[in-house]
């Protein structure tokens, strides 16, 4: 039994929306390697800044003490407060092109209740195409084209993308139920996920959010801002390419990587990209020689965001 969906969210009346748009959507919570489903986010709704169409009731979605928003103090006193939003945005592309964008902290809460009001805006709004989009750690180098699974509710909306497994059983998110539900309902959904290097998965890696935007317009049509995304994931790349260069450990491993990675390619291999004849570097090796490089990320990043 699903109380009424309607009751969970507000819709503003006074700014149109064109039907047949486009929804992306992501939600922050779940596994999203490098941050490259948020940076996705982030960056589309900094570059093209539209207002919010509609907005959910987060106080029943979310459990604030799980997840505490930053408050602010100042000296004597209370002095901000970051309420979390769970929002669609109207956005419009280089072709002035409208499109959906639903993003905020995935629900703690009342899922089948959610996911049922979202099928209702996707109804109301007639969305032609859903798209979701994250980054999931992989065994691959960063010196590589990074690869990308999609999953779909048709299967002639994934083309030509490889198929890394067939079947297996992993912990729910709302992004994937609310994929589930709406291609049952008869809906178009596909997903896309980034595939980030490991030793890399805890840091912000801009590189793969410019991996999503590409599988993103691909499967929409849309004409995506990659500008700001383009100029970070460079700089990223000179600094992880400097901790590479002055560490022959780090190196040797990333080697193994490229070897393996390059050897799968040559034989246009299904399936996993990690070799069975290969030993399989662990996340463990990297991580001593990277928590330097993770920490100076980190501190840029709390940096920019201050």
């Amino acid at each position: 039994m699903v109380a009424d969906p309607g009751e969970l969210y507000e819709v503003d009346s006074g700014v149109p929306v064109v039907d047949g748009a486009v929804l992306l959507y992501h939600f922050d919570g779940f596994i999203d390697a490098g941050t490259a489903g948020r940076s996705v986010a982030d960056h589309l709704t900094e570059a093209l800044d539209g207002p919010v169409v509609a907005r959910f009731d987060v106080d029943r979605l979310i459990d604030y003490r799980s997840r505490r928003p930053t408050m602010t103090y100042a000296g004597d006193r209370w002095d901000d407060y970051e309420a979390p939003e769970l929002v669609v945005r109207l956005l419009h592309d280089a072709d002035e092109t409208p499109f959906l964008l639903l993003t905020g902290p995935e629900p703690d809460r009342e899922w089948e209740r959610f996911v049922t009001a979202v099928r209702h805006l996707v109804e109301r709004w007639q969305v032609r195409l859903s798209v979701n989009f994250h980054g999931i750690p992989m065994g691959v180098p960063h010196t590589r084209p990074l690869g990308v699974t999609a999953h779909a509710t048709r299967a002639d909306l994934v083309g030509d993308y490889q198929v890394l497994f067939n079947e297996a059983q992993i912990p729910g998110s709302v992004a994937a139920l609310l994929e589930l539900r709406l291609g049952r309902a008869g809906h178009d959904v596909v997903g896309f996920a980034a595939h980030v290097p490991h030793y890399l998965a805890q840091a912000r890696y801009p590189s793969a959010g410019l991996t999503l935007l590409d599988s993103i317009e691909r499967a929409t049509g849309l004409r995506l801002p990659t500008d700001a995304l383009r100029d970070a994931a460079r700089q990223v790349d000179v600094e992880v390419d400097r901790q590479v260069r002055e560490s022959a450990e780090v190196a040797e491993v990333v080697g193994a990587l490229e070897r393996q990675y390059d050897a799968f390619t040559a034989a246009n291999a299904r399936g996993s990209l990690l070799a069975e004849d290969m030993p399989m570097p662990t996340a463990d090796e990297l991580a001593s020689q990277f928590e330097k490089f993770l920490a100076e990320q980190q501190g840029r990043n709390d940096q920019n965001e201050s």
